[in-house]
């Protein structure tokens, strides 16, 4: 086992461990947190997978953006973080183990799959065709829409929060 394997196996590990602290942690500074760590997990595997980009616009936009975002709205809504609730949510081992048996079902069905190698052979030699990624979301048969739909979204979402943020502030005041 090589050095870049071992380094994946123990960022697998954190990432799909905090990730399980995201939805387990009671407290919701505490999730945000957690998903912090998660996301810049994913980041370092993207990077061990020789994905560059993708892991530097994970960390950008994911933890710079998003995460941030989600902290600034947990902060500005004290009421929510004064919960003196435990610890961990009681009763997460179920979920848990249906995770744990559905990835058995979908790893069985992926090894026994004969198209599943097929696909792997056809990846192309360069994982990272900035140029060709570029393009496909910028030209109109390719991921335009989507992105835009994507984009007026959060900035919908953004607006509803501000809306919602003034209009609790107005009150109290």
């Amino acid at each position: 086992m090589s050095g870049l394997q071992v380094v994946f196996l123990i960022v697998a590990i954190v990432t799909l461990f905090s990730g399980l602290m995201v939805v387990a942690s009671r407290k919701m500074m505490h999730s945000a947190l957690w998903l912090i760590l998660s996301l810049l997990g994913v980041a370092i595997l993207f990077g061990t997978l020789q994905a560059g980009f993708f892991a530097i616009v994970q960390i950008l936009v994911y933890i710079g953006a998003i995460s941030i975002l989600i902290i600034f709205t947990l902060m500005l809504t004290r009421r929510v973080m004064d919960d003196d609730h435990p610890g961990v949510i009681k009763g997460w081992w179920l979920p848990a183990l249906m995770a744990v048996i559905l990835f058995g079902l979908l790893a069985g069905f992926m090894a026994t799959w004969d198209n599943f190698q097929a696909m792997l052979n056809e990846l192309p030699a360069n994982p990272e065709n900035l140029a060709g990624f570029g393009a496909a979301l910028v030209d109109p048969a390719g991921y335009v829409i989507p992105f835009e739909v994507a984009s007026v979204l959060l900035l919908a979402a953004l607006v509803g929060a501000i809306y919602i943020a003034a209009e609790r502030k107005e009150k109290a005041g």
